[in-house]
């Protein structure tokens, strides 16, 4: 076969089922034996960034490799972006483009770009296929190589004329890795020091991070945390890997965190951290983050432990794995002793009692944001998916959704990219066709992406869209308002509160197919939500017209310690950082 059929029929026996794409001249060859496969689905996006979100938010929800595919030169940057994102958010994604003839490369050929090496530093390999005979292990490795150890992008850049030429095809092939052996299985030694360490401490805190999504281990830290007693704070990552509703639960921590969130790791003595990374929007100032505390670090990633803070226990494994062996060894070495948690605990309730998480009504007698997500989570109910692009409208979707299980909140969290939300929502609800998808974006993400509504529409994937619509880039302008004396350089997009709206959200749905409800007050709210979850014939969307002076509370300033949070429970208009 040809190795255009080589890949298309690689992909089948992977056991891959959707990919997304958009073919040009380089990777032609491959379009066309992908017409006739009766086991891959493609979907045709209207950008190449829409297909790399679209197979992130694939993986995401179903912790499957999500498989984007994209021509030569502009095609393959075009999925730079969603690279990226994967990479820093841990996603399995397989990413496969065309290149130029070998015997063109690095002679400025028509659409030619070195991808390989432009991705490079957001891979975890970057593949060149030059030889037709390549093709079939090179999948299979980069597909190994996506969703083993820590999971991430893997691209795979094969020329044209490998594409044209005919090779023997067989199958397994045999993949070949030499450098690449993740460690999985965790040393018994640390194990061990870990639970004596939890033993000895009376403040601990379970600082738990996206890898437990990754890695399938939520139920497996459910019985931990119930054994040991502990509070948990779940990153914006790990939103759903531990219940929300659960009352050892203390929130997300962070720059908005929940007020006991924060303050529970600042005041912590252990930080059991499962599959976290000490990111700087958890930490704030890393040198004042939990000052006193020691630390249990357990990543699937050696490079991620005493990266930004030295761990005493440092477990380099799979997160379920270890924690599962965790489990067993502190049951051994706890017997009937436990941890002393009283004080600590009637401090953290009194935490939860005096700084609740809410939010004041606006003043000009628009939406409030916060209620409207709140409603979408409410009568949506956990089983459902809800994806959200970046800013504002995605920090108020992970204070106010309830969320109890994993898998069911998609964002982009390291790379912080606008215009996640549309895209995502649409992998996830191919990838789980039975379950409710929602893409809760803002105004300024929507407009990056939306023209992934008429892959929907075409491709019958009804995704429910709520478009925040404050009319502004909410979370610049809050640093604008907070920052820089209320002066709002470019930030005013004119999308929904003036009699011109540019664009008109709902006619724009319209000329797409889609369903389209504007939404002004709060009494309309429930009734345009559950005829969005009652329209299941095409996509929905909801233009929710909210207030522009909404902010995100609480809020630690970038660059201060997270103990600032105490002075950053109400609305306070001036911000003394030197206080």
């Amino acid at each position: 076969m040809s190795g255009a059929q080589a890949v298309v029929r690689s992909l089948e026996l992977l056991g891959v089922k959707d990919v997304f794409g958009l073919p040009g001249g380089a990777i032609l060859p491959v379009y066309d034996p992908l017409m006739d496969s009766t086991e891959l689905r493609h979907i045709l996006v209207r950008h190449e960034q829409g297909a790399g979100h679209a197979a992130e938010g694939y993986a995401s929800s179903s912790g499957k490799v999500g498989v984007c595919i994209a021509t030569s030169g502009p095609g393959a940057t075009n999925l730079v972006t969603a690279i990226a994102d994967a990479y820093m958010d841990s996603v399995p994604l397989l990413a496969i483009t065309g290149q130029v003839f070998s015997h063109l490369m690095g002679t400025d050929a028509f659409q030619e770009a070195d991808i390989v090496g432009i991705t490079m530093p957001i891979t975890k390999h970057s593949f060149l296929v030059t030889k037709a005979e390549d093709i079939p292990a090179t999948l299979a490795a980069a597909y190994h190589i996506a969703q083993t150890g820590r999971p991430g992008p893997v691209l795979v850049d094969i020329t044209k004329d490998a594409q044209q030429a005919d090779l023997e095809f067989s199958w397994p092939p045999v993949i070949d890795l030499p450098g690449y052996r993740p460690i999985l299985k965790a040393h018994g030694k640390q194990i061990q020091a870990a639970a004596e360490l939890i033993l000895e401490s009376n403040c601990p805190v379970f600082y738990v991070g996206g890898g437990i999504v990754r890695a399938g281990a939520s139920k497996q830290l459910k019985q931990l945390v119930e054994l040991v007693g502990a509070p948990v704070v779940t990153t914006l990552m790990a939103r759903g890997a531990f219940p929300d509703t659960h009352p050892n639960n203390l929130g997300m921590p962070g720059m908005h965190g929940t007020v006991p969130a924060v303050l529970a790791l600042q005041d912590a003595d252990l930080l059991i951290t499962l599959g976290a990374r000490f990111d700087d929007r958890v930490t704030g100032k890393a040198a004042l983050f939990a000052p006193n505390a020691k630390v249990i670090h357990v990543d699937v990633d050696p490079a991620e432990i005493g990266k930004i803070r030295h761990a005493d226990v440092p477990i380099v494994g799979d997160a379920k794995d270890v924690i599962t062996d965790l489990i067993e060894t502190y049951k051994e070495t706890a017997g009937k002793k436990q941890p002393e948690m009283t004080e600590w605990w009637a401090k953290l309730n009194n935490l939860r009692q005096e700084y609740p998480l809410g939010y004041s009504e606006p003043s000009d007698g628009l939406l409030s944001p916060q209620y409207v997500i709140s409603r979408i989570g409410e009568i949506s109910g956990p089983e459902a998916i809800y994806a959200a692009g970046v800013g504002q409208h995605q920090m108020w979707a992970a204070q106010f959704i309830k969320y109890e299980r994993p898998n069911a909140w998609l964002n982009s969290g390291g790379a912080g990219t606008m215009g996640y939300a549309v895209p995502a929502a649409m992998g996830a609800k191919v990838a789980q066709p039975d379950r409710v998808v929602w893409a809760i974006d803002g105004d300024g993400c929507f407009q990056m992406t939306n023209q992934e509504l008429a892959t929907c529409t075409l491709n019958n994937i009804p995704i429910k869209v709520a478009v925040i619509n404050n009319s502004s880039l909410g979370m610049v302008r809050q640093w604008q308002t907070l920052f820089y004396d209320s002066r709002y350089s470019h930030t005013d997009l004119n999308t929904g509160h003036d009699t011109v709206r540019v664009p008109d959200f709902v006619k724009l749905a319209e000329a797409y197919g889609v369903l389209g409800i504007r939404v002004t007050k709060a009494e309309e709210v429930d009734a345009a939500i559950k005829l969005a979850l009652e329209t299941n014939d095409r996509p929905v969307l909801i233009d929710f017209v909210v207030s522009a002076d909404a902010m995100v509370w609480p809020m630690v300033p970038q660059g201060v310690s997270n103990s600032y949070v105490q002075y950053a429970k109400d609305h306070a208009p001036t911000w003394d950082m030197e206080e």
